[in-house]
């Protein structure tokens, strides 16, 4: 800031009045230049606007209207000290501006020249001059990059390779390809559970075709063991109706048959076994019991009828364990050892009769038929 008083001839240094032209050219009596102009009226002996002597002298600050514009190109020098940190400083703001443009271009699928207010930071950021031109001297020819357009902020080289020019469209591409992953993805992991939900019901199907077919062929075993039993009872049972034997399993033969004694009328009809009272006796070949009932003499009598018609006495029994008309095969028990009727003591008196009138040797009889005696 300066006084506005003005400075007066007396207070200005003379050589500020030459003229522009030599100092010789000026004319030390009558201040003439050659050229025509008097230097005391080429330059004004005061800057700023005159006041009166009694006014008061306030700061004067020159403006455009004082001063003269410049014209032709000039070049600033670059002061000394501080330019660094100012360009570091309007880099920082220029960097700052680019950031938010670029964010806004970027959420906006126009792109940013769409946005209020992002057009004008716009041209504003193209106006600063980057680092380099800042920290350019004076005699450095070569100009500043310019700035890449907002629209590309925030755009990877993969956009760029893909053809995207906006940062917008180029946050869209994205997105949608996020979503065809996160798609894919959801696809891929319906199917991995579908596919196991398959496997596992397929397991499950073929462990209960396994289960069913061991079930099955369990039951298989089962009846073929069961058909087997029944064929080899049936085949027991058959060898037992065509077999022969002992009425007892432990005995001695007390008489034999033809014997005679006071006993008997004429000789002894039959063989007697002797064995303790109650001991049971067996059938000694299938057939059907004709007789079980009190005999006389005979005690306890039961006739089994073969199927030849063949009778066998069992006689002197304690006891009866078989009825008239039933079906009784070899081995079944019929009574038991008894001294009924006309007897000295417990025996079984066998007799056995082919036609059912006359009696035969039953102990010929049973080794004509295979039984051991």
């Amino acid at each position: 800031m300066a006084s506005n008083r003005h400075a007066s001839l007396e207070d200005t240094p003379q050589d500020t009045f030459r003229p522009l032209g030599s100092v010789d050219a000026l004319d030390p009596v009558n201040g003439f230049d050659p050229r025509g102009y008097d230097a005391r009226d080429a330059y004004p002996a005061y800057y700023g606007p005159a006041t009166a002597a009694d006014e008061p002298h306030t700061e004067w600050n020159p403006s455009e209207e004082t001063l003269r514009p410049v014209r032709g190109r000039h070049r600033v020098g670059r002061q000394r000290g501080g330019t660094i940190a100012r360009s570091r400083a309007v880099l920082g703001v220029g960097v700052m501006a680019a950031v938010g443009a670029g964010g806004m271009a970027t959420a906006n699928e126009d792109g940013a020249a769409n946005v209020p207010g992002v057009g004008a930071a716009t041209e504003k950021v193209k106006a600063i001059p980057v680092l380099g031109g800042l920290l350019a001297t004076p005699d450095t020819a070569e100009a500043a990059p310019a700035p890449a357009p907002f629209t590309s902020a925030g755009m990877s080289q993969t956009d760029i390779a893909a053809g995207h020019t906006d940062a917008g469209e180029a946050l869209r591409a994205r997105i949608l390809q996020q979503a065809d992953q996160q798609e894919a993805g959801a696809e891929a992991d319906a199917r991995t559970a579908a596919l196991e939900a398959a496997q596992a019901d397929a397991a499950e199907e073929a462990a209960a075709a396994a289960e069913a077919e061991r079930a099955a062929e369990e039951e298989r075993r089962r009846q073929e063991e069961e058909e087997r039993r029944q064929r080899e009872e049936e085949e027991r049972l058959r060898q037992l109706r065509e077999s022969y034997a002992l009425p007892l399993s432990d005995y001695r033969i007390s008489t034999y048959f033809g014997e005679s004694g006071p006993m008997w009328q004429s000789t002894h009809t039959g063989t007697d076994f002797t064995a303790p009272a109650g001991t049971p006796v067996k059938n000694v070949h299938t057939g059907t019991v004709k007789e079980a009932a009190w005999a006389g003499s005979y005690g306890y009598r039961v006739i089994i009828e073969l199927e030849d018609g063949t009778e066998v006495w069992y006689c002197h029994l304690s006891s009866m364990s078989v009825s008239a008309g039933q079906e009784v095969t070899t081995g079944d028990t019929i009574g038991g050892v008894g001294s009924t009727g006309n007897s000295t003591g417990p025996h079984l008196h066998l007799e056995v009769l082919p036609n059912g009138t006359d009696a035969v040797d039953p102990l010929a009889w049973l080794r004509d038929k295979g039984v051991s005696i």
